[in-house]
């Protein structure tokens, strides 16, 4: 694993917001709020662009989990469920997107803000792995932006999160940790 900073790289956290507390997943949830928060203040202090991206709701697409659980097209959820987390230490010169699909490109704009930041790499943290993570970087990965994930800090179901880190992040970009990522913000 080696990730590598380009001149303006942007840290782009998906989906750590009130809802996710709960969730089962293959590494602690505490692990990946220490670890996105503590890039979120490198990226800061380095005057680097930090996007927070919150979920509010699904895409209308018929899948068939929805049909399983009875939830078939669009679904709002909650508007508790929807808050950034606290950790994150949102400020006011953040760029904060607000998604309604799974990836952060699809329905916002996303790709105009880190344009206007003359932002050309993404580097990926947050919830969860397969779904927010896997997508954005796809999306980021087909707009032309690098693409870097740090795998200590997102996470999913155990199988579904290695399937993701070993079989498709290698084809889109370069993987690294928190501690790596943080090295080469601190060398800058």
């Amino acid at each position: 694993m080696s990730i590598e900073l380009e001149d303006i790289p942007a840290l782009v956290v998906i989906d750590l917001q009130t809802g996710i507390l709960g969730q089962q997943t293959a590494h602690p949830m505490e692990q990946i709020i220490a670890n996105s928060a503590a890039l979120a203040e490198a990226f800061r202090a380095k005057g680097l662009p930090v996007v927070l991206v919150n979920v509010v709701g699904t895409a209308p697409g018929r899948t068939e989990r929805g049909k399983a659980t009875g939830r078939v097209g669009a679904q709002t959820l909650p508007e508790q469920a929807t808050v950034l987390l606290p950790e994150l230490g949102q400020q006011p010169g953040d760029i904060t997107v607000t998604k309604r699909t799974l990836g952060a490109f699809g329905s916002t704009d996303l790709h105009a803000e880190l344009q206007q930041v003359g932002a050309t790499q993404i580097v990926l943290t947050g919830v969860s792995t397969t779904s927010g993570v896997e997508s954005t970087a796809r999306a980021a990965y087909e707009l032309g932006y690098h693409v870097a994930f740090v795998v200590d800090a997102m996470s999913d179901a155990a199988e579904a999160h290695e399937a993701s880190v070993t079989y498709q992040f290698p084809k889109l970009g370069e993987l690294g940790t928190t501690a790596e990522v943080l090295e080469l913000l601190a060398a800058r």
